[in-house]
């Protein structure tokens, strides 16, 4: 299994790394920010936004791409990166979080859902994960996983973690066998585990076993508090092989990423940046604004003077706010890339400080902005 997604670190501070991720369709570096394409498209967006914005990997979600328009569909219509228009790396979750969001019924075979469209019943294996998302040709497949809303009882969690591993060897099983999936698509395994260290280093350890290209860290995030979180993760990343990509699933907050990072995390999903967007929550350097105050109705400066992204070299805060006020969609495409490109640029501070070896400093400067 290894190989479909090389690791090259390219500079170190402490824990923190640098790196090259090469696949079969190119390269990208971390430390890494994917924006969220649920269902084919990251929201109020076009492909020739994302291309001006380049992320280095885009995410879509199986789940919602099987309901709609069915993962055959994006099959006959050239794959996802065809069907959406989109060049660049892809990722596909594999519906383990709507286990959290949706609370569907799971046992030891697989996942019953209650469809989001039309109140169907929608039923998904390992094996049912892994067919779709070959079909859908992502680069990058997720094996299918338990996601337990927290707090949880200790029980709730030992069986996340006892199902996330048995479904983890049967999806990598599948993904062996089957024809219908990019040549050289990677698949990562998920850590579950809750906030306990000790089930978070088990279900590493176990999931490590079964030698897959890279490592999602899944299940946080959820309801827990960020020191939770970060003490679950430093069990989880000592674990994990350094010539693997390890990729923190569902955090996109300054702090909680730049934490991350620290402690070893190569990449992160979230759609915080541009729902945010959409409520009218800008992100900049001093920490975050509410575009709808009353205060900005006559304010021709940027969103962010020290941003250099489309929208702010070009509209002012008034005019954004007005459109956030009329409910004008042209002012959600604006300010989420606004907060997409305010992201990837705060990635690409966290990678020079780590080729500086100050770290340490970024990380006390968003502590105190964004903490």
């Amino acid at each position: 299994m290894s190989g479909a997604a090389r690791v090259d670190v390219v500079a170190r501070d402490g824990a923190a790394r640098r790196t090259t991720v090469t696949t079969a369709r190119g390269a990208y570096r971390t430390p890494a920010f994917m924006p969220v394409g649920t269902r084919g498209a990251v929201k109020a967006l076009d492909a020739a936004d994302l291309e001006r914005l380049d992320p280095p990997v885009v995410l879509a979600n199986t789940y919602h791409l099987l309901l709609r328009p069915g993962a055959d569909v994006v099959a006959a219509l050239g794959g996802i990166h065809r069907f959406a228009g989109f060049g660049g790396h892809v990722l596909t979750d594999s519906g383990g979080y709507q286990v959290h969001s949706l609370s569907p019924s799971v046992d030891d075979d697989g996942v019953t859902f209650t469809s989001v469209y039309d109140g169907a019943a929608v039923r998904l294996t390992p094996e049912d994960a892994i067919d779709a998302q070959g079909l859908i040709g992502a680069d990058v497949a997720m094996v299918l996983d338990v996601c337990v809303t927290l707090p949880a009882s200790t029980e709730v969690v030992r069986t996340a973690v006892d199902r996330t591993a048995a479904w983890a060897v049967r999806a990598r099983e599948h993904h062996r066998r089957i024809e219908h999936r990019p040549a050289g698509q990677a698949l990562f395994g998920i850590v579950q585990g809750g906030v306990d260290p000790v089930l978070r280093r088990e279900s590493a350890e176990r999931t490590v076993a079964l030698d897959f290209d890279g490592y999602g860290v899944g299940g946080l995030s959820v309801g827990e508090g960020r020191p939770e979180l970060l003490d679950a993760l430093a069990a989880v990343v000592e674990v994990l092989p350094s010539d693997r990509p390890r990729y923190l699933m569902g955090v996109g907050d300054p702090v909680g990423m730049v934490e991350a990072v620290a402690l070893g995390v190569d990449q992160f999903d979230c759609v915080a940046p541009t729902r945010l967007a959409r409520h009218g929550t800008v992100l900049t350097a001093e920490g975050r604004l509410n575009l709808r105050n009353a205060r900005f109705a006559r304010d021709a400066g940027p969103l962010d003077p020290t941003c250099t992204c489309s929208t702010c070299a070009r509209w002012s805060r008034g005019y954004l706010r007005h459109l956030l006020s009329v409910g004008e969609p042209t002012g959600w495409r604006l300010v989420s890339i606004h907060n997409l490109a305010w992201t990837l640029a705060l990635m690409d501070r966290v990678a020079e400080a780590i080729e500086h070896g100050s770290l340490d400093g970024l990380r006390r400067e968003l502590a105190e902005r964004w903490g």
